[in-house]
């Protein structure tokens, strides 16, 4: 009996432990594992991240290249929360600008920090525009108007992330389909973003997208840099633009329609300096942007993709070139950051903490026949690519 009762216990005890150590192994599963279709060559990892306010299960995906170079990006919104890179002593440090806790994104996000915008990015007049004679009413969510994509735009949808299992470098694939009418735009559009980390430490990022019904689109990215890795000030990052003009805009930030030269004036950026050194000038478009919030228009107007601008900050030595094939550039530098949102390093980001450099089409674009054409037909694939190189001096 005593042996039996004794074979009992051992019998319970291992059926106890193996069930402990199964669970314990599952939930450790759940928190982080490696993407299974990813290449083996450079794993992807995903995590949990979170869950909206809606109930909608949020997914976090980090690569990684082989100079150590990271970035994590959420299915919220293509977020990219993350940017490593090297400083001239080899040091990898955050480069852009996100929120500390998930929560944070998903309740706002008003500087829509690190997010894939569209279906427009930038501004439309009084959010509206005519197709074929129909007028099309927009969400105005910037005073009378309407800005990247709406209310609810691209940055507040839930994407589709698969890595891409034959590329050269750790890719991962965003997709979303954008339903007819949604935030008032015609068509359903569907919109496929490629995030590339490459061994050259560059961010490649290319954008397509269809369409079933004519309709405008603008996509880009809006990341928000500070190359100093403490996300302090970009008043000394040195930028250089290759544009002899900008727009000049109204005071809701709407181009006039005018191309102005930029020789002359603080937006003179054809030979990098720092930004710091005409922001503050006494200049009527600085006051209504309350700085730089701009757009210039690239040299040259054949659509290669070529270098079209740069970013320097000399204490790190951190220098980033900025390639593509879009005709301009918004050059934003964060006037409207407040104080109020925590920073990854502990302070808060007080204005002027992070710029951005989202390549585009000019903004209002629909109701400015003049400027290049933002329209795309059914059959047509939208396509444009923007990179980002890192690398120090």
């Amino acid at each position: 009996m005593k042996t039996l009762k004794l074979g009992a216990y051992l019998l319970l005890f291992s059926f106890l432990f193996l069930n402990v150590g199964c669970e314990k192994t599952t939930n450790k599963k759940e928190e982080t594992s490696e993407v299974q279709d990813a290449p083996k060559k450079f794993p992807i990892t995903k995590v949990d991240y979170g869950t909206t306010p809606e109930g909608e299960k949020i997914e976090k995906f980090t690569l990684k290249n082989a100079n150590g170079m990271q970035m994590e990006v959420i299915t919220f919104g293509g977020i990219i929360t993350s940017l490593t890179a090297p400083d001239k002593d080899g040091k990898l440090e955050d480069i852009v600008l996100g929120y500390t806790t998930p929560d944070d994104y998903f309740n706002g996000n008003p500087y829509f920090f690190g997010a894939a915008i569209g279906r427009y990015g930038n501004r439309i007049a009084k959010g509206k525009f005519s197709l074929d004679g129909t007028e099309y009413q927009l969400a105005t969510n910037d005073g009378p108007n309407h800005l990247h994509g709406g209310k609810k735009g691209f940055d507040k949808r839930i994407w589709t992330i698969t890595p891409v299992k034959d590329a050269e470098s750790p890719t991962l694939q965003l997709t979303y389909v954008s339903k007819d009418m949604e935030e008032g735009y015609p068509g359903t559009l569907t919109t496929t973003i490629t995030y590339t980390l490459t061994d050259e430490n560059a961010l490649e990022i290319s954008y397509e997208a269809t369409t079933d019904k004519k309709t405008v689109v603008n996509l880009t990215q809006h990341s928000y840099f500070n190359l100093s890795g403490n996300f302090n000030t970009i008043l000394d990052h040195e930028l250089q633009l290759d544009a002899d003009k900008m727009l000049p805009v109204d005071n809701t930030l709407i181009p006039t329609g005018e191309l102005a030269d930029v020789a002359g004036t603080p937006f003179d950026f054809t030979t990098a300096k720092e930004i710091g050194k005409d922001i503050d000038a006494a200049d009527d478009q600085l006051k209504k942007g309350l700085g730089y919030d701009h757009c210039w228009v690239f040299n040259g107007n054949d659509k290669s993709f070529r270098k079209v601008g740069s970013l320097y900050h000399k204490a790190s030595g951190r220098y980033m070139e900025v390639f593509t094939d879009q005709p301009a550039i918004q050059f934003y530098s964060g006037n409207f950051l407040d104080g109020t949102k925590k920073s990854k390093n502990g302070g808060m980001y007080e204005q002027r903490s992070g710029l951005c450099l989202e390549t585009q089409h000019y903004p209002d674009s629909p109701n400015q026949p003049a400027f290049p054409s933002t329209v795309l037909n059914p059959g047509e694939k939208y396509f444009t690519k923007t990179t980002y190189k890192f690398s120090v001096k």
